[in-house]
């Protein structure tokens, strides 16, 4: 072992090693990568704490609004005009002089005009097993086509 120690010791790479000035200039070269990993360490915890601040200001600023909201919504429900709607939806009230007409659901239906079924329900039901509609339904979707074809 100490004979290889002893070979590498002549070869005059290792010789510039022993120089001083050399060596100097290695330690040098380290100190300055040290302070300049040191620097990009502390630009980087700046930059997330930065990050942090942002978004927990953005997190205050929702609160803040939600709460002008319930105020406003407060004031709202304190109102002479929100206390009237209520009183008319929840009791039947209405204002001094007005007449209120109840009308029976049964008159009130007797007048309404029936609807036509939409397309979907019109059609015949396909002759497709259940898990081939599923499929082509999931194709249609996919491929955006309005019809299933059968």
């Amino acid at each position: 072992m100490l004979e290889k120690l002893k070979q590498y010791q002549n070869i005059e790479y290792f010789e510039q090693f022993r120089d001083v000035r050399n060596a100097g200039l290695v330690v040098f070269v380290i100190i300055v990568l040290l302070i300049s990993w040191s620097g990009v360490k502390a630009i980087q915890t700046n930059f997330e704490l930065q990050k942090q601040i942002s978004g927990l200001q953005q997190v205050n600023q929702v609160q803040q609004l939600e709460n002008t909201n319930l105020k406003l919504q407060n004031e709202y429900l304190n109102t002479d005009q929100y206390l009237e709607l209520t009183a008319r939806q929840n009791f039947g009230l209405g204002a001094p002089g007005e007449t209120e007409l109840i009308v029976p659901k049964a008159v009130a239906m007797k007048y309404t005009v029936k609807m036509p079924a939409p397309a979907d329900e019109q059609k015949p039901s396909n002759k497709l097993p259940f898990y081939q509609k599923n499929f082509q339904a999931w194709m249609d979707f996919f491929l955006h086509r309005d019809t299933t074809v059968d």
